[in-house]
């Protein structure tokens, strides 16, 4: 393994040893094409490094110098002005009487949006403090919801023990078993091992962190060294597109939060998944977006003694009020930056394109489930139904394992109306364009999950309202909790439905980013009209 960009860690005298400063050194000109990032993001990236931003201005073949001049910036950053930021939540819905405000934006802002990277960031602590700059180093967030360090070793001898496959474990490492050569401060880190849960917090691990005697490189304890940066993660379902991409929305959090170089979005880094499964996912070209590697699992390192030049404890899929999954969503607020960031960065990685339209139909898809349960019963009479309306372009689609999942990306994002019954492919809405609707059909009693979801990401969401018009198949039954709104089938009224989906429709012509999407073809149009003549 070759190494990445020299790093050196420097610090104040031992008056203010708290402070830390980060000095990075790159040996060669940054390649512009393999930053990857939207071309709209790039004014984010370069207000970051703007060393890099001079580099851009005076490279002739640097394809981005139209961002150069333009002030912005995500959020998180010190030298941020508002009114320069990514984001722009709303709060406003008349609706409910509420109007504009700014400390419940400000609030969304601190749980589901840039603020929350920025928050964790201000928490930031040494753990384990380097006199010099071949010392081990660990810093982390409060309740060690985040950590990085340098030059730490993990112990996996004991792996070899372990009969059962690992996931969910807290029980990976034993004390002594991870550490690193600096100064330990101990009480600091034992303070914050206060969330322990597999998926809530590194204090399972990281409550066993020790201060080594010695150097453990240089003093050739361990068995491999991995030069390359590492993402350690601890995943939740890598079967369920809803919770998956909560592992995959914290990881794209993370390099926000670990901002401190030019190559914070490069994909030359590992990734070790902290179960001893191996990753197979349908979703696995997402993780491809993070790492050009094969990715690590803990039978990689089984009787091993590794150490680690870079290493990264990313935000957790369950954390206590985090990020996707336990968001607390503030009450007539939407449109987190951080979510659409998160939607365009995984877009443009996989390279989805939005096509280009011959006319100003709305394009309708419907996802028919091919589960046990929750079924669309009557799902041909409202195809036929949506099918007579001139103004649709309506597509069904069945979202399974046979589907790969960059076809069914780009289908969803070029996808004006979205509809599903209550499930994980619903999690699809955060691929639909700026203006598009989702119709979630029923949300079988659970009626927060995807709505949530699509307020985070700023995308219109409908529902049934009407419960006289629509029909269970049974009263469902559940496994063990008996009657359950999750385990029938549905019938709909076929009128409400069309009405809803009018509702929807609405939402998507007025919407200005739709309107400008339909002018720029117009204009199209008219141009080659014009040729022709």
């Amino acid at each position: 393994m070759s190494p990445g960009p020299t790093m050196f860690y420097c610090f104040y005298p031992v008056i203010v040893a708290t402070l830390s400063c980060l000095l990075t050194v790159s040996n060669t000109a940054v390649n512009f094409s393999n930053v990857d990032i939207p071309k709209d993001h790039m004014p984010f990236y370069f207000h970051n490094f703007p060393d890099i931003a001079k580099q851009c201005l005076s490279d002739h073949e640097c394809p981005f110098k139209d961002a150069v001049e333009r002030n912005r910036c995500w959020g998180y950053e010190r030298s941020c002005s508002k009114q320069y930021s990514y984001s722009s939540p709303d709060c406003n819905d008349s609706s409910k009487g509420l109007s504009k405000n700014k400390e419940l934006v400000n609030r969304f802002y601190e749980q589901a949006d840039f603020g929350y990277v920025r928050k964790r960031d201000r928490e930031m602590q040494i753990m384990c403090e380097p006199l010099f700059k071949d010392d081990s180093s660990l810093e982390c967030a409060d309740h060690l919801r985040f950590c990085r360090g340098r030059n730490l070793m993990l112990n996996f001898t004991d792996l070899t023990k372990k009969k059962e496959p690992i996931r969910y474990a807290m029980d990976v490492l034993k004390h002594g078993q991870i550490g690193g050569y600096c100064k330990l401060h101990k009480k600091r880190l034992m303070d914050q091992c206060d969330h322990i849960s597999p998926l809530q917090s590194w204090g399972p691990e990281l409550r066993n962190f020790v201060e080594l005697p010695h150097r453990p490189i240089e003093n050739n304890i361990c068995d491999v060294i991995v030069e390359k940066p590492t993402f350690i993660l601890k995943i939740d379902a890598s079967v369920n597109m809803y919770h998956h991409f909560c592992d995959f929305f914290n990881l794209y959090a993370a390099l926000h939060l670990n901002s401190s170089h030019p190559d914070m979005f490069t994909r030359d880094v590992h990734i070790l998944i902290w179960e001893s499964y191996s990753y197979l996912s349908n979703f696995a070209p997402v993780m491809e977006t993070f790492t050009q590697h094969p990715v690590w699992d803990l039978k990689t390192f089984r009787g091993d003694i590794v150490c680690f030049r870079n290493v990264v404890f990313p935000l957790l899929p369950r954390m206590i009020f985090g990020l996707f999954y336990n968001t607390p969503v503030v009450y007539g607020c939407e449109k987190s930056g951080l979510f659409h960031a998160f939607s365009k960065h995984i877009l443009h990685r996989l390279r989805i394109p939005l096509h280009k339209r011959e006319d100003d139909k709305i394009h309708v898809t419907l996802l028919s489930r091919q589960t046990k349960y929750r079924r669309i019963l009557n799902e041909n009479e409202i195809l036929k139904r949506l099918e007579e309306n001139p103004n649709y372009v309506v597509k069904k689609v069945s979202y399974s394992h046979q589907m790969p999942f960059v076809e069914q990306l780009e289908i969803t994002h070029n996808s004006d109306i979205f509809i599903g019954m209550h499930g994980s492919g619903l999690t699809h809405l955060l691929f639909l364009p700026d203006w598009a609707s989702v119709f979630e059909l029923h949300n079988c009693e659970d009626e927060n999950c995807y709505k949530d979801l699509a307020r985070l990401r700023g995308i219109k969401y409908f529902t049934w309202e009407d419960p006289e018009k629509v029909f269970k198949e049974d009263e469902g039954h559940h496994p063990d909790m008996g009657a359950h709104a999750k385990f029938t089938n549905y019938h709909f009224d076929v009128d409400e439905v069309s009405a809803i989906v009018e509702k929807a429709s609405n939402h998507v012509q007025k919407h200005p980013a739709f309107q400008q999407f339909i002018s720029v073809k117009r204009e199209s149009n008219h141009e080659t009209l014009h040729n022709e003549l």
